[in-house]
This record gives structure tokens, sequence and C-alpha cells, in this order.
């Protein structure tokens, strides 16, 4: 309350006003509201009292609108519209009439994991607007610091204040290559056995690849690095087209489904590589995230 005594209309009071003004009597106004006529009376008596002013002259039968209701009715009546437009927006963000949602993933992640995830979740929620910002590995975590997405699914190179991660796959590095590759036949290959044998990776300086160089050196192997790519998706098409066998996650082979690639999962040392949905710490994600972060833990657990 200002120190000259005038309150700020609430709204309980303002759909009071609106409705005695166009119902011209108290009792009609109630019926409206679905309140009783003295709860009408209060709210009309509170709001001339919060404002200095009179708004209706008493009769016997009716009230009757003042100068200054005449000229306040307009700006009531378009307050209680825009908070009514205002609720109904909330109402059809939060039952997902409409929204829309961003998502960071690298490129490779979201062509493997992402169609099934998206077209169910477009199927279910029509309305809803599904951004995919597919960036690079070593940009990933800022996307989602800056808030340029809502939330990001990968595995970030290194770890980021303000962030939250929950694991969604188990994923270790692995030697892919194809089904008639002499290493194909084990269940195993230690890094070791990688000892001058061509094979294909990121760029140095690039996504795993420093991850890569450490676990060989931790094993005493000195790669033999036949081809660098920027993106596992390439690593993928040229291990099949015979170039190599690559080493990265075995998640991306399980979910490309190329019936000619294997993983041999690499050990001593075993690396674990797993996948995260990556979201900002002390911050709310709106109802569609939320909505798409559960189809996607849906439909990753079915595909498992």
């Amino acid at each position: 309350m200002r120190k000259d005594g005038f309150r700020s209309p609430t709204v309980k009071q303002l759909r009071a006003f609106v409705a005695v003004y166009q119902q011209g009597q108290l009792s009609a106004a109630a019926a409206q509201l679905c309140v009783t006529q003295s709860a009408v009376s209060v709210l009309i008596r509170q709001l001339e009292d919060g404002l200095g002013v009179r708004l209706f002259d008493r009769t016997t039968r009716s009230l009757q609108p003042t100068m200054a209701a005449h000229d306040a009715v307009e700006v009531a009546e378009r307050v209680l519209r825009d908070i009514d437009s205002m609720g109904t927006g909330l109402k059809d963000l939060s039952a997902l009439r409409r929204g829309r949602v961003t998502v960071a993933v690298t490129p490779t992640l979201g062509e493997i994991l992402l169609p099934p995830v998206v077209q169910a979740f477009v199927r279910g929620h029509p309305n809803v607007q599904v951004d995919i910002d597919d960036c690079a590995p070593d940009q990933f975590l800022s996307r989602v610091i800056g808030e340029q997405a809502d939330f990001g699914i990968g595995t970030p190179e290194r770890s980021g204040d303000g962030v939250r991660m929950e694991k969604l796959l188990d994923d270790h590095l692995s030697l892919v290559c194809r089904s008639d590759d002499p290493l194909a036949g084990r269940r195993t290959v230690r890094w070791s056995d990688l000892d001058r044998i061509p094979v294909i990776t990121v760029r140095p300086g690039y996504g795993i690849r420093p991850l890569i160089e450490q676990s060989a050196a931790q094993a005493g192997v000195r790669l033999n690095v036949a081809h660098d790519v920027t993106f596992l998706a390439t690593a993928l098409w040229m291990t099949g087209a015979g170039q190599g066998a690559a080493i990265m996650p075995a998640a991306y082979v399980a979910y490309a489904r190329d019936p000619l690639l294997v993983a041999r999962p690499l050990v001593s040392p075993r690396v674990s590589r797993n996948i995260y949905i990556v979201t900002r710490q002390r911050r709310s994600l709106s109802p569609a995230a939320a909505e798409f972060i559960r189809v996607l833990k849906d439909v990753t657990r079915r595909a498992v």
C-alpha cells in the first residue's frame, strides 16, 4: 500500500467490479461469479477504499456506475483478458498443447539415438516444436551452460560447474570392426593388440582422441592412426567400407545397427565412456523438456 492509502486492486476485486458493472445488481453478479452477494459487496467496498473513489451509487434495487466506473471498466476488462490469456497460455504449456524444446547433441550421437525418440515425442505432442542443436563435442557443454539448449545428451569432455549429469547409458571404448576382421572373433580386445594395426579415430585434440591416446599410452601402445576424422559417423562408414577398424564408444555401433559391424570392448585398461543427460543446476525444466527426457529414457530403455 502506498503512503497516500492507495492499494492496487486484486484480481478478485476486478472480477467483482466488472460483473457488477455488467449486471447492474449484486445478486446477478454473485450468481455469475458463483459467490455470495455479501462477498461481492465486500470486494466492491474494498476496491473503492483502496482506490479512494466511489464506483457505484447504491439504490434499493440496483447499483448505478459512477463516472469513475465508466472510466475504469475498460481498463479492468483488458487486465482480466490479459490475465485469462496468460492463464490459458500457461495451461497449454503445462498440458503440452504448445511449446518448444531444444536439445544439444553431437551429430553422430543424434543420428543414432534421437530418430525414434523424436518420432515418439512428436506423435504424442504434435504441437510442441523440437529443435536439435547439433554441435561439436567441444561446444556441447557450453550450449547447455549458456542456455542455448534446454538440456544436452552426450559425454562432456570435462565436468562443468553449474551442470547436473544423469547417466542415460552405460558405455565404454571399443574396437569397431567388420565381422570378417580377425579381431571380431574375440570377446574383448586388449589395447596391446592394437600395436601396429591401422585404426581410424577422431582428429588430435578433438572429442575422445585425448582419452584414446591416454589409454593407449597407459597400455604402452603407440597407435598407428591411418585416418583422422572429425565425426564418429565418418569413422563408422569408413570401417564398414573396409578402411580399417575404429576406436569409439560401443553404443554408436549398437544403435547404428549396421550388420557388417561389431564392437569388441577394449580392455587393459577398460575405459568408461557413458552417455549422460546434462541439465543446468538449480534451473527448472520446461514441461516440454521434461516430457522429452521422459520419452528419451523410455525409448532408450526399450532399445537396450
